[in-house]
């Protein structure tokens, strides 16, 4: 919790008040229904995940709805950073900057083609 905390306090401030109302939350390895509805077999696989409306849909008509959700799932983190020697300072900022970008509506695609042009 502290180092996604951590990541969002680095943000530039008009992204920082963007993010403000998204819940973090750390868990365990995703529940089995999150992972068959995601088609992934190995739990730790997934890392993070973004629950929510992203701001690019959000309209005055949208009510009654829960604030929007970044899960971050601990057992997985853990395992990528043994796994492959990256501080976990880096990778749990990577993920949650990943989920961000969830948030203000990039695809995956979207976001691996900006991570691919910054190297």
């Amino acid at each position: 919790d502290r180092l996604a905390r951590s990541a969002i306090a680095g943000l530039p401030r008009t992204c920082r008040e963007l993010v403000a109302d998204v819940v973090v939350r750390i868990e365990e390895p995703a529940a089995t229904e999150t992972l068959d509805d995601l088609d992934i077999d190995d739990p730790l696989e997934l890392t993070g995940l973004y629950h929510g409306r992203p701001l690019s849909e959000e309209s005055v008509w949208s009510t009654g709805e829960l604030p929007p959700m970044i899960r971050l799932f601990r057992q997985p983190l853990l395992a990528e950073w043994r796994e492959t020697g990256v501080a976990l300072k880096d990778l749990v900022h990577h993920v949650v900057i990943h989920e961000i970008g969830h948030h203000f509506g990039l695809s995956d695609e979207e976001m691996a083609a900006i991570e691919d042009s910054a190297d």
